[in-house]
């Protein structure tokens, strides 16, 4: 067995919008403003927030950068349940037939038939650490998590490996929450 260990980091509800989406969403000319870079290269929290509506609720969300090229809610599967909506657990991008909500900003609505997940678990690695580490992108792996109170070990955790990434696996915050992951902590890939 081979054990690595690896950066694990919280990815609270978040969303990312089309151009198009933006424009509806912000007003025509708008552009998404750096809040915060991320620990992934070229991606930043922007300073701006919709509301996310589904039957039951609603939550404010801030839209990470840059645009993409479909409009993608990324939920716990608590934040879910608060709204109203049945999230699916895929992977990022993976969006068809995934739940309907409504994006309300500040100039416009958008209604969306389908957007809004609970993100897949999942390690980041450069293709290099991928060799290192002896795991290939789309592997699904273990990560033990140890921490003061709860440690436990994710299963069903997806190796997704690109030479723009930075090393680290991303948990939502019910997974977050289960492993009292708070602060700098990491986890030892398991294979």
């Amino acid at each position: 067995m081979i054990e690595i260990k690896i950066l694990v980091e919280t990815s609270a509800r978040h969303l990312h919008v089309s151009e198009e989406h933006l424009q509806v969403l912000f007003g025509e000319g708008s552009k998404l403003t750096v809040h915060k870079e991320l620990s992934q290269p070229g991606q930043f929290a922007s300073g701006e927030r919709v509301k996310v509506v589904g039957p039951r609720g609603e939550l404010s969300m801030r839209i990470l950068g840059p645009c993409r090229k479909e409009t993608q809610i990324e939920v716990s599967l608590t934040d879910a349940r608060t709204i109203g909506v049945t999230a699916p657990v895929r992977e990022s991008g993976n969006i068809k037939g995934s739940a309907p909500c409504k994006l309300v900003g500040p100039c416009g609505e958008v209604e969306l038939s389908e957007g809004l997940i609970a993100a897949k678990r999942h390690v980041h690695l450069t293709p290099e650490s991928a060799e290192k580490f002896g795991v290939k992108d789309g592997e699904i792996v273990s990560v033990k998590v140890d921490t003061a109170e709860r440690s436990l070990v994710f299963g069903d955790v997806v190796i997704r490996v690109n030479a723009n990434y930075a090393d680290a696996m991303h948990i939502d915050t019910d997974e977050s929450n289960a492993a009292c992951a708070f602060g700098e902590v990491y986890g030892e890939i398991i294979k």
